[in-house]
């Protein structure tokens, strides 16, 4: 009887099932989620073509609008990042005329400084 319980396992180890670890597969599972994640951000920032924002030399604007309807502006110039938040609100305070803006027939906006604003010729229609 003595022979049996040494000789037991014999050079295989122990049958499965006994002397396992039950946690054993759960760090395998954290590992798998870890690359999952690692690999969906990579996926988000290809789809969306964010890859300038990882570059420190470039300079990227993104218009972003919420679910409620406010927009936000987000600039990255190199290495700083500006998030303005826009509203339909009119604002009046102090200040000073810098100059005109005109909407030209295509959409584009063309700003003229207050000194080189005076109408030399005929009006922009």
């Amino acid at each position: 009887m003595r022979f049996v319980h040494r000789h037991r396992y014999g050079s295989h180890g122990p049958p499965p099932g006994e002397d396992e670890d039950p946690l054993a597969g759960v760090a395998n599972l954290f590992d798998v989620s870890v690359a999952f994640i690692v690999a969906l951000l990579l996926a988000l920032f290809t789809l969306f073509s964010a890859t300038d924002l990882l570059d420190p030399q470039s300079s990227t604007t993104l218009v972003k609008t919420n679910a409620d309807g406010s927009m936000e502006i987000i600039s990255k110039t190199r290495e700083s990042i500006k998030v303005q938040r826009v509203t339909d609100r009119t604002l009046s305070g102090q200040g000073m005329r810098l100059g005109i803006a005109y909407q030209l027939p295509d959409g584009q906006v063309v700003y003229v400084p207050e000194d080189e604003a005076a109408p030399s010729g005929p009006p922009l229609q």
